[in-house]
């Protein structure tokens, strides 16, 4: 995983905080991490930094090939096509937690997503989103939403342009469903952070 100056910055800024307590800052409350602070390693080997995308809305989802909801990928296709020009950005995090239903490795999950459902959006290598190999945006996120982790493959987190959380999907929700659209409206339309 690499670093860039941004996330080192916005990294030890939290770690400072934390440190000094709630004299930390005149207003008294201490600044909270944001998902700006991670990265993941690319499919293809590049990293994905989050913080190259801070100011929009950001869906993370973790994906697998051989689930039932691996259809979504088609759904989160046509997401990415219709608002990528507005400013979505959208990473798929491959994960084997559930169901093992992710068993390959990069040459198995790019036949998926490229050759069978043709994503144009980032797809991560495989990552762990639970346990003790816990990718560290899915602590982070355990940590801001302890009662929406995920469940199953396809669970889905909007980063809203502030950085945090701004809703989470369970998997039966569709990629075009109505209440994830709503929510990815809200935060197209609001003033880039």
């Amino acid at each position: 995983m690499q670093l860039s100056r941004r996330t080192m910055l916005s990294s030890l800024s939290c770690i400072a905080g934390a440190l000094m307590g709630p004299m930390g800052n005149a207003s008294g409350q201490v600044s909270r991490m944001t998902a700006y602070a991670f990265s993941f390693d690319g499919l293809d080997g590049q990293p994905i930094g989050v913080d190259d995308h801070a100011g929009k809305p950001i869906l993370i989802v973790n994906t697998a090939s051989q689930c039932g909801y691996t259809p979504q990928y088609a759904g989160l296709q046509d997401l990415w096509t219709r608002y990528r020009d507005r400013g979505l950005f959208m990473v798929a995090v491959p994960s084997n937690d559930f169901g093992g239903q992710e068993p390959g490795g990069a040459t198995e999950i790019e036949q998926t997503v490229h050759g069978q459902y043709h994503v144009g959006f980032p797809v991560a290598a495989k990552v762990a989103v639970r346990g003790a190999n816990q990718h560290p945006l899915y602590k982070w996120a355990a940590a801001e939403r302890p009662l929406e982790v995920p469940r199953w493959n396809f669970h889905k987190y909007l980063i809203g342009r502030d950085g945090h959380i701004a809703a989470s999907f369970p998997s039966a929700v569709e990629p075009m469903d109505g209440k994830l659209l709503a929510a990815l409206g809200r935060q197209l339309e609001s003033a880039p952070a």
